[in-house]
């Protein structure tokens, strides 16, 4: 087999271009698998419901009667804040409206606004 220069030339250009390409391949394996420690993981994909199935939605959390770990599940709402939330209710009596809530430190329209839709109030 007669190959010029410039063919050669091409040969070797490719053959160092794979060799590269194959290295990196190999760093990012190994990359992932140490910062994998070694685990097994399972990837699993989530889907909507169909039309056919109902849709469920999350009941409301009445405030005026929730307890801390009800109130934390709403957006927005940790440990301190459900706290606050149950230490305003006792010094004042149950909330009268949605907008009581911004009396609360850390409380603002924001939050304010992601709650409303997942709150009610008993009277």
């Amino acid at each position: 087999m007669n190959l010029s220069w410039k063919n050669m030339k091409t040969h070797a250009l490719l053959l160092l271009v794979t060799v590269c390409f194959v290295a990196a391949l190999t760093l990012l394996y190994l990359r992932a698998e140490e910062s994998a420690g070694g685990a097994d993981y399972t990837i699993s994909t989530q889907r909507g419901p169909s039309v056919l199935e109902e849709v469920v939605l999350p009941e409301k959390i009445d405030i005026n009667t929730a307890d801390a770990e009800q109130l934390m599940t709403l957006p927005g709402i940790g440990e301190v804040m459900a706290k606050r939330i149950i230490r305003y209710r006792e010094e004042n009596g149950p909330f009268v409206s949605v907008e009581d809530l911004l009396n609360i430190s850390g409380i603002g329209e924001n939050t304010l606004e992601s709650l409303r839709g997942h709150i009610t109030l008993s009277r």
